[in-house]
């Protein structure tokens, strides 16, 4: 796990802050597929033969930044503006223990991580990842909530699927 998040954190920190327009592929021991929209990254990688699926913010909000775990809501296609909601085409992630380093990030391994690497791949557009906090009475807050967009998201998360799908 030390070394799964050392090599999440140094692709962190090693990449420019500048928005990408597409999904990005990085080969080698570690086949990478990553999007960063200049405020968070949203990554699937291949370590040691296990899928692993990243969402690292910069600037986390204050209830995350202190938070130990947190759940995860993606929305393919959201609608601008729209919100995390429990109708329509939103998964969740439930209670992942997040990493503070330089940011907040959630890490999620196995099925989890392959299921959101197709919802991933099938987004038309965009692809909306948010932290949730959970309210009672089913009630939730959606923090942080980050668009990347999903153009060539199909064919680079394949590239990592095809070594470790």
């Amino acid at each position: 796990m030390r070394s799964l998040l050392a090599a999440f954190v140094t692709l962190a920190l090693a990449t420019p802050l500048a928005a990408a327009e597409h999904w990005q592929f990085e080969g080698g021991g570690t086949p990478i597929a990553w999007f960063d929209n200049g405020d968070a990254q949203f990554q699937f990688a291949c370590r040691g033969g296990t899928l692993t699926m990243g969402f690292w913010v910069r600037q986390p909000d204050k209830t995350v930044s202190s938070a130990s775990a947190i759940s995860l809501a993606i929305t393919p296609d959201a609608s601008a503006g729209g919100r995390v909601s429990l109708s329509g085409n939103t998964s969740f992630a439930q209670y992942m223990p997040l990493v503070h380093l330089d940011g907040s990030s959630v890490i999620v391994r196995g099925p989890v991580a392959k299921q959101w690497a197709r919802i991933a791949q099938n987004a038309r557009d965009t692809m909306r990842v948010a932290f949730i906090r959970t309210k009672g009475g089913g009630a939730f807050d959606a923090l942080d909530a980050n668009v990347f967009s999903a153009k060539g998201s199909k064919t680079m998360i394949g590239k990592v699927l095809s070594v470790c799908g």
